[in-house]
């Protein structure tokens, strides 16, 4: 939070190029460097992210296969919930990568001179990724999915059977 806050400040701070028109990027009014910076900041993040999702897995598969050997096998239901686990931090990297990316590549390649509406079309995506994530989860949590379908499809009987889960299966 603090260094997405010094980061954000840094047109308030003097690093702009209110002065210097030659000097703006496609993210006006942030300078050519800045905006070098800001994408190398996300690959970085984006880079240590994987790492870290990927170090978790190995874990989580440690962990399960740990379970297995104590009690001679690995449940289906545990084999489930780990699967999901692994495939949902998947979905939630991928969507980050996706959204983000594009911006990214944009600030490095792309020309000042060029319409706004491709900046804007790349930033939309980005800015929309923390809405996302909330979704994601719901999507891949079958209370929320009982309760999502109770609000809006309540008139209906159901004829899907829900089955109660831990919160470890989400």
């Amino acid at each position: 939070w603090g260094v997405s806050l010094c980061l954000g400040l840094l047109p308030v701070l003097g690093w702009n190029c209110l002065h210097d028109r030659a000097a703006c990027s496609v993210v006006r009014p942030l300078t050519k460097s800045n905006v070098t910076l800001l994408s190398a900041s996300f690959f970085l993040i984006f880079l240590i992210m994987l790492h870290l999702y990927i170090e978790i897995c190995k874990i989580v598969c440690r962990h399960a296969h740990q379970i297995a050997l104590q009690q001679h096998f690995l449940t289906a239901s545990h084999y489930v919930a780990t699967k999901k686990g692994v495939s949902t931090l998947a979905i939630i990297l991928g969507t980050f990568g996706a959204s983000w990316l594009p911006f990214a590549i944009y600030c490095v390649v792309g020309d000042p001179d060029y319409p706004s509406v491709y900046t804007y079309a790349t930033l939309l995506p980005a800015t929309y990724n923390s809405m996302i994530n909330p979704i994601i989860y719901a999507y891949r949590n079958q209370e929320i999915q009982r309760s999502m379908w109770v609000l809006f499809c309540g008139c209906f009987q159901a004829k899907v059977s829900f089955r109660s889960r831990s919160p470890s299966d989400v």
